[in-house]
């Protein structure tokens, strides 16, 4: 009995409960083999209704895709045809293909949405998710008609590290931290993640979290976060014309403010920012409602006034 208790894996048995609430809320598990030395596992509706939008939501670094969307999947299904996929390297998606960038993983996002027959969807990032999107939106300008990005440095300058803005030095920092391997490093991103960190998470589940969903393709998300950062210019990023809702966490110590302003001015009038109150890097864990009400404005009532007092838009505050 005591060897059995040992063995339990607290991660693994919410990463069970993840993949029953995806399956109640209507999605299916489908992996499928690009043919390139590629494999992308997504999250596919069981019944993909025609009259209804298409909505992708693509996850940041971190744990698969069910962990950070979880709580959105099951409202949104009512309204949407939702697709969730899992990133290389992520969940069961892997590549033997050298390619490391957020184009590639657009591209990869891309083919996998043809091969279960969408052509046209609309797209909402969080994170390194939100640079994949962008580039989805930049890529394929007839394939994605709405971009939503949360808390995604895509403006970000190589020059920004050096001159003080981010929370980090250097990439090994901002890799030891991204991609913890001890409990402390795990308490590191915990502080920097989140307006309000949970306290007292015990050693023990850390432990547990950074051996089930942080250790595999360690190398690869690595090469993933410095080639995110690699002589990377705000003048070389191109300018999307889809209209485009910037949600903004007001206390983000990863991507700061700053450059959710930054995008906005890079855009112009096909951008609109909102900036979450109380909130840090991970709105999707602490503002999950927020975000679903403002992903619904958005998206479907874009031509309805929203209702005074509930939020705001050009970087003003939302409760």
């Amino acid at each position: 009995m005591k060897k059995k208790m040992a063995n339990l894996s607290l991660t693994a048995m919410l990463n069970r409960c993840f993949r029953y609430s995806f399956s109640k809320a209507g999605l299916r598990s489908s992996t499928m083999d690009l043919g390139d030395g590629t494999v992308m596992h997504i999250w596919v509706p069981k019944v993909h209704i025609k009259s209804r939008p298409t909505l992708i939501l693509i996850h940041g670094i971190g744990a698969n895709a069910m962990w950070q969307w979880n709580d959105f999947v099951s409202p949104l299904m009512s309204r949407f045809n939702v697709y969730v996929p899992d990133l290389l390297f992520f969940g069961d998606s892997y590549t033997s293909r050298p390619e490391r960038s957020e184009q590639f993983q657009a591209q990869c996002v891309m083919r996998v949405m043809e091969a279960h027959r969408v052509t046209v969807m609309n797209v909402v990032g969080i994170s390194y998710g939100g640079f994949v999107g962008y580039s989805l939106a930049a890529q394929f300008k007839e394939r994605v008609e709405k971009l939503v990005l949360c808390c995604a440095g895509v403006c970000l300058e190589d020059k920004d590290m050096e001159e003080g803005m981010l929370q980090v030095k250097s990439v090994d920092e901002a890799v030891s931290i991204l991609l913890p391997q001890t409990p402390q490093k795990m308490r590191e991103l915990m502080k920097i993640s989140f307006y309000k960190p949970r306290k007292g998470v015990p050693t023990c589940f850390l432990n547990d979290f950074i051996r089930e969903m942080c250790s595999e393709h360690l190398q690869e998300r690595k090469e993933l976060i410095q080639a995110l950062h690699k002589d990377r210019k705000l003048s070389n990023l191109p300018k999307i014309t889809q209209p485009t809702l910037l949600i903004w966490g007001e206390h983000d110590q990863i991507f700061p403010l700053e450059l959710g302003h930054r995008l906005e001015r890079h855009l112009g009038d096909n951008a609109k920012l909102v900036m979450i109150k109380n909130a840090g890097h991970a709105i999707n864990v602490e503002k999950p409602k927020v975000l679903l009400k403002h992903f619904k404005y958005f998206l479907i009532d874009t031509f309805r006034p929203m209702e005074p007092g509930n939020h705001s838009i050009n970087g003003c505050k939302t409760d």
